[in-house]
């Protein structure tokens, strides 16, 4: 084994001593500096070689200097080997980099030594290539304020099982840690779906008692609907969330898992001590698998660290929980959001129902933001309206303030709503009405025609329109036309001498089988 050399402040001790001091022993140089007699005996060798003979000149040399004096060949490269072409490391580890492909270290060294046959061989590249990577691999150690961040992350987790099938069925494990304690949440879904991430976030904010400045995700589809290194865009119901708990989300750049370092050594702990501990245990039910994991979290966060001497609950009692900010009063609610278009009936469609909003907005896109309970349409960030929510299918739910004014006026009249209008005037008006509904296939059939007659009163007056409705009754024409022509010209006063009771004057009027009086009430 080649002999391991002194550090240079020893070096600079033993050259001290013997040259100013006058100690010439070996074995005292040896015991007085606290290394071996052959180290001591190589560097006085090597100081006469390279001429140190004068304490003053080797004080005033600086280590490196010190170093290429008593070795000149330390660190650098054999003369044989010194003009062998080196690589472009950059450019190596742009390509390692790639995501498009899986280059390797061994492939770039062929495709080196292709072009460079007296090139370094494989494992002086790879020796090479992890020195120019160790220069730029610096680590950034990141303080970490009380109650300031939380991160968060999935990693896969144990699989439960079907209880009459068997069949497995894989997990997912949501882990969050806090930035100033490490104490550490964990928890088991069947996917990472929007529903269950925000679930996940709920659950952990209760179990740490408190919420952090800012929460701290991966580059997750479920939480950041388009990555950017400067501006990344949340999806809409996680930054609701985040405006529930008031805290900020700030994501880790793509690729970067320094960004969350912590939890990245959370995810590496519960992996060893909770996963690891329960992989010989069979599960049937996701609440079973995470009363086990709750179990065993208790024990994680009471463990004393090795490197600060404290438990990760003794650190979060005493550091993060005074910092977080307090839980709200209830509970997040889950919401999904849609853009949504408002279509000329002016209602927007979501989950196959209908759900109106005011008519000047016909043609516009909404933001609509649905619970298990309500329906809110947005624009432009202020709500518009808002509906029970509705599970049936191609019905509609409309608010009559939503109509034009010309809809609800058509919507309020009923027949018997036009059929006391018309009493209102006379028994004659009422029985002419009565007939023009009755005599249309379909009651609002006759709306037209029967609010035509009625408003010739406004024009002709109430007691002229009775009188002309009882002569219609006479002659069995009781039609808008006749009424109104009837006014125009003066000839409602005209009687017949035997005029029947006015009851009766439209009793045989009509087919046999038009609806009853009793179907218009």
């Amino acid at each position: 084994m080649a002999q391991q050399r002194l550090a240079m402040q020893k070096i600079k001790d033993v050259l001290r001593l013997n040259l100013l001091g006058g100690i010439e022993s070996c074995r005292r140089l040896a015991r007085t500096v606290g290394c071996g007699k052959s180290a001591v005996a190589d560097c006085l060798r090597r100081a006469a070689a390279a001429g140190l003979e004068d304490w003053q000149s080797v004080a005033s040399m600086d280590e490196d200097e010190l170093q290429r004096r008593l070795y000149p060949n330390a660190g650098g490269a054999p003369a044989r080997e010194s003009t062998r072409p080196l690589p472009d490391w950059t450019k190596i580890r742009e390509e390692l980099a790639r995501a498009d492909h899986q280059m390797t270290l061994a492939l770039l060294w062929q495709e080196y030594k292709t072009q460079h046959p007296e090139g370094y061989q494989y494992s002086q590249f790879a020796e090479l290539y992890r020195r120019f990577e160790r220069r730029l691999s610096v680590v950034l150690r990141q303080p970490h304020r009380a109650g300031e961040k939380s991160f968060v992350d999935y990693c896969d987790g144990l699989a439960i099982f079907n209880e009459h099938t068997g069949e497995r069925i894989p997990t997912e494990l949501f882990v969050g840690a806090l930035g100033a304690s490490s104490y550490t949440f964990a928890y088991a879904s069947l996917s990472q779906a929007l529903p269950l991430w925000l679930d996940c976030h709920a659950r952990m904010y209760e179990f740490f008692n408190g919420v952090s400045a800012i929460t701290v995700p991966d580059n997750l589809r479920s939480g950041i609907t388009t990555p950017d290194r400067y501006e990344a865009e949340i999806n809409p119901s996680y930054r609701e969330l985040a405006e529930h708990y008031g805290t900020c989300i700030i994501a880790a750049r793509v690729r970067k898992p320094r960004d969350k370092a912590k939890v990245e050594a959370a995810v590496l702990v519960a992996q060893r001590w909770i996963l690891a501990a329960l992989r010989h245990r069979r599960f049937y039910h996701l609440e079973d698998l995470n009363a086990a994991i709750a179990e065993l979290l208790v024990k994680l966060n009471d463990r004393v660290m090795r490197h600060v001497k404290q438990s990760r609950r003794q650190l979060y009692e005493r550091l993060d929980r005074p910092a977080l900010k307090p839980l709200p009063a209830r509970p997040y609610e889950y919401a999904e959001w849609k853009q949504v278009g408002v279509n000329i009936d002016y209602h927007i469609s979501f989950d196959e129902h209908f759900y109106s909003v005011p008519y000047t907005l016909v043609g516009e896109t909404l933001w609509c933001r649905s619970t298990q309970h309500t329906i809110e349409l947005l624009l432009k960030g202020k709500r518009v309206t808002s509906h029970v929510r509705s599970f049936v299918k191609y019905d509609y739910s409309t608010h009559p303030e939503h109509r034009p004014a010309s809809h609800r006026a058509h919507l309020e009249w009923t027949p018997s709503r036009l059929i006391d209008w018309g009493r209102s005037i006379g028994a004659h008006t009422a029985t002419v009405i009565e007939h023009v509904i009755r005599s249309k296939p379909h009651p609002e059939q006759g709306y037209r025609s029967a609010l035509g007659i009625l408003r010739l009163s406004r024009k002709f007056g109430a007691d002229r329109l009775e009188l002309a409705c009882a002569r219609a009754l006479d002659i069995r024409s009781p039609h808008y036309r006749t009424i109104k022509t009837m006014l125009k010209q003066r000839m409602e006063s005209v009687t017949s001498t035997e005029r029947p009771p006015a009851p009766d004057r439209g009793a045989n009027l009509g087919a046999v089988n038009v609806r009853g009086r009793r179907y218009y009430h």
